[in-house]
């Protein structure tokens, strides 16, 4: 349905043009916005009767909240109030295009209360959330320019005695995020602000207390990054919960900074850039609980055996498969084969472990796993298929291979060689193993 949607407004462009027709446009003003509900309806007749003036609508671009309109209670009254993202069809110069405005109902009929103008140009991600040990709800708003390269965090709190929208908070970020970190029952404003000016890149928490001041609490990450790959959730050897924030270099690489928090603030794993190294591999590779127990592994890339010696262009690479301990060590967990490009991990069964190697099988497309000892490359044990049409995938499961997964037309496949019983060498893969050791990208 969407790629239907964008050959549409693509033909529609072109037939305006082809006309002689000419417009100053982005394929989104193309598309009709979203169907307003007889409430939506109401609020935004309170709200341009008000301004006495029509306004565009700006919707939030990730996250829960993904209407330009929010109904909630935001003041702790017990009543909800609404919240729009506009930006005026008629604007001074001075003026600041995007705007907040909060609505209340009185006697059943929506009336607007107070209005403020946002930072930025476009609405990022919107949070509604009390932050520590104060009672206060907050409005959280991401924001960003219009490039999107830019982004801002901004908290907003609303006075409903007074009408009036007061910003509280406002600082350049790169992701925001509201959660308990430190288990404490209280929820934390997570920040996380790429490298200025050479300095390295840092996660920042902010609590709030009764009283209503932020206390602030920092953790300089292990490198200069400007943009991040992946952030994830997950435990520290069961126990803690921290945050896996996997950091593009530049370089073509990602590598991982994991930061918890106690009671002294942010900390994180790896205390130095040089421990941090230990995580750096292609981007692609991010952080995932690879085995569903609600620990993230961390993959890092290893050369398979006998490869060694050949220049990196041919070198064919494993990846195993880390998780921080309680005691924040890296330890192994897995060995695998992981595909970015097809989407897809081979889990090694433990007996493959230091014992079985991989090459690619350039005329078939496909991987295969084969025995390794003594500086020799033995037997195949399995290989493995990644079909993109319908006639790939029947001709190989008339040849023998499993099907593993599917999706759409794609499909990923599995053959194990029907003379693996003959050896007693204990590496003989069987259907379970290829079942049990497959993993897939979503």
């Amino acid at each position: 349905m969407i790629t239907k949607l964008k050959i549409t407004s693509l033909a529609a462009a072109v037939l305006l043009l082809a006309s002689g027709c000419t417009f100053n446009t982005s394929i989104d003003n193309l598309m009709s916005p979203p169907k307003l509900s007889v409430e939506q309806e109401q609020i935004y007749s309170a709200l341009t009767d008000e301004l006495r003036s029509s306004v565009s609508l700006k919707y939030p671009k990730s996250g829960k909240y993904l209407s330009a309109f929010i109904i909630e209670d935001i003041d702790g009254d017990g009543g909800d109030e609404a919240v729009v993202f506009y930006e005026k069809n008629s604007l001074g110069l001075e003026e600041n295009p995007l705007r907040i405005s909060i609505l209340d109902q009185d006697d059943g009929k929506w009336r607007s209360v107070c209005d403020t103008s946002a930072e930025g140009t476009e609405i990022e991600k919107v949070m509604i959330s009390k932050l520590g040990s104060n009672d206060r709800v907050n409005l959280i708003i991401e924001s960003s320019l219009i490039n999107r390269s830019e982004k801002n965090a901004a908290i907003y709190t609303y006075d409903s005695a007074n009408g009036t929208v007061i910003r509280t908070f406002s600082e350049s970020c790169s992701f925001i995020d509201v959660t308990d970190l430190d288990g404490d029952d209280q929820n934390e404003f997570l920040m996380l602000s790429g490298s200025v000016g050479g300095a390295p890149a840092a996660a920042e928490a902010y609590k709030l207390d009764a009283e209503g001041t932020y206390h602030h609490y920092s953790c300089e990450l292990n490198g200069s990054f400007t943009e991040f790959d992946s952030i994830s959730y997950g435990e520290i050897g069961g126990a803690r919960k921290a945050l896996y924030i996997d950091s593009a270099s530049g370089t073509g690489s990602i590598q991982t900074d994991v930061i918890y928090m106690d009671s002294t603030g942010l900390s994180k794993v790896f205390s130095t850039p040089e421990e941090a190294q230990a995580t750096v591999r292609p981007a692609g590779c991010s952080a995932t609980d690879i085995d569903g127990d609600g620990i993230l592994e961390i993959p890092v890339q290893v050369i398979s055996p006998g490869y060694d010696n050949v220049s990196e262009s041919e070198q064919m690479k494993l990846t195993n498969w880390m998780y921080v301990t309680s005691d924040n060590r890296l330890e192994y967990k897995y060995s695998s084969y992981l595909s970015v490009n097809s989407g897809y991990t081979f889990l090694f069964p433990e007996k493959w472990r230091g014992r079985v190697t991989v090459r690619r099988d350039t005329i078939n497309e496909e991987i295969v796993f084969c025995t390794y000892a003594g500086g020799q490359t033995g037997r195949e044990l399995m290989r493995i298929y990644f079909s993109e049409d319908l006639p790939s995938r029947e001709d190989r499961l008339s040849n023998g291979y499993m099907l593993m997964h599917t999706k759409g037309d794609s499909a990923w496949l599995a053959y194990i060689p029907e003379y693996s019983e003959l050896y007693d060498d204990d590496l003989s893969a069987a259907a379970g193993d290829a079942a049990v050791g497959f993993r897939f990208k979503d």
